[in-house]
């Protein structure tokens, strides 16, 4: 029989939008975060049509669209000589060709739209500053005095649920670190485009740049060889590492050197992955999002495939028993985001380019129209979760 009542642990976007996908089946659910409150950690996230498209299905688009900016196209860029090597048209194209929009907005945009959503549906409930070491059966209904039918780790990259399924993957450093940081609107160079968003590539560094209308902003990420650090979004790069930030970013074009070299407090995010193993249990415990597959963000979908998740995992449960459900959301998910992470790790070596292979990248590039370049994406894009 379906279930009737699940325990979420994590209340980010996958917690979340799990939360609202169970309560569209008339699925009851308990949410449980660590955090004494939900506060605007992160910066942009970047929503692509696969992903909006579910978020109106569950009744949030609206509130986003009227805050978030919708690029009129996505830009490939020299770093160093700002030359236009690609762009794939957005906007109304992307509306017409995949049948929903893209949009940038900030992180805390989209929370607090499926926050509102969550505290208004009565099949929800949301208990914060509940620490869980151990998130059992037994530990969540000493809280709720409910004993849930499903477990759904849904706390990130860090999981704790994560060690209730056997033979699921630990995070591995990739490597790489991502520098956020945001500038006002006023203070940005004047050759950054403010309707786009815009990924300036260089050899073994790339910068994607991106405005967030609601908070008057843009949005910086600076992606480079680094080492590990604190596991804290809030993190700040200690003198040498912001050192080796500039370092990487020498010979780059000078707005942009400059502009980073002014940048004294960015947050610092390593990079970890979480590769290929076990989803659930096989019982009554299954990861979503970053638990099950945290990956590398060269293909922008790290929120769209939590989204994703949530959303189909739901439909799953819904509708048979809860131990065919976990694997057929496993058979279902796993080629999609082992497809994801080869494109992810195409567009690293793509993006981070040197030498001769770096001209050959933007010959081809730009040799190819926007049009063929946006039917590259139509797998991604144009995926109809099925909820």
């Amino acid at each position: 029989m379906p279930i009737k009542h699940a325990a979420i642990i994590g209340a980010g976007i996958a917690g979340l939008t799990a939360a609202l996908s169970l309560a569209r089946h008339g699925i009851r659910a308990d949410i449980f975060e660590q955090a004494e409150a939900l506060t605007e950690v992160g910066a942009g996230l970047q929503i692509s049509p696969n992903a909006s498209r579910i978020l109106g299905e569950l009744g949030v688009l609206d509130a986003l669209s009227s805050a978030w900016m919708e690029p009129k196209e996505i830009r490939l860029v020299s770093g160093t000589s700002l030359r236009l090597i690609a762009s794939i048209p957005s906007g109304e194209f992307a509306r017409a060709r995949w049948g929903a929009p893209y949009g940038a907005l900030h992180r805390a945009t989209l929370q607090n739209a499926l926050l509102g959503a969550v505290a208004a549906n009565p099949l929800c409930s949301l208990h914060l500053g509940r620490q869980l070491d151990a998130p059992t059966a037994m530990s969540l209904s000493a809280i709720t005095g409910e004993s849930p039918e499903l477990i759904i780790g849904a706390d990130g990259v860090w999981s704790k649920t994560r060690a209730l399924v056997p033979g699921s993957a630990l995070p591995q450093f990739t490597g790489n670190i991502a520098w956020r940081f945001t500038v006002p609107e006023v203070a940005v160079p004047s050759v950054l485009d403010g309707e786009s968003v815009t990924a300036f590539m260089g050899p073994s560094a790339h910068l994607v740049c991106y405005p967030i209308k609601e908070k008057r902003m843009f949005n910086f990420v600076a992606i480079s060889a680094g080492s590990g650090v604190s596991h804290d979004w809030s993190a700040r790069g200690s003198d040498t590492q912001r050192n080796q930030l500039r370092k990487q970013f020498t010979g780059w074009n000078q707005a942009i050197s400059t502009m980073l070299n002014g940048q004294d407090d960015p947050t610092v995010w390593p990079l970890y992955e979480v590769g290929s193993g076990r989803w659930h249990n096989d019982r009554d415990t299954v990861l979503i999002g970053d638990a099950a597959h945290a990956m590398m963000p060269f293909a922008a979908q790290g929120a769209a495939m939590a989204i994703e998740d949530g959303f189909e995992l739901a439909g799953m449960v819904a509708s048979r028993p809860i131990d065919e459900a976990l694997d057929s959301f496993e058979k279902r998910r796993t080629p999609r985001i082992a497809r994801l992470r080869q494109r992810g790790a195409f567009n690293r070596f793509a993006y981070h380019a040197r030498g001769p292979i770096r001209l050959g990248r933007d010959l081809v590039l730009s040799l190819r129209p926007p049009q063929s370049l946006a039917a590259d994406l139509d797998w991604i894009y144009g995926y109809h979760a099925i909820g």
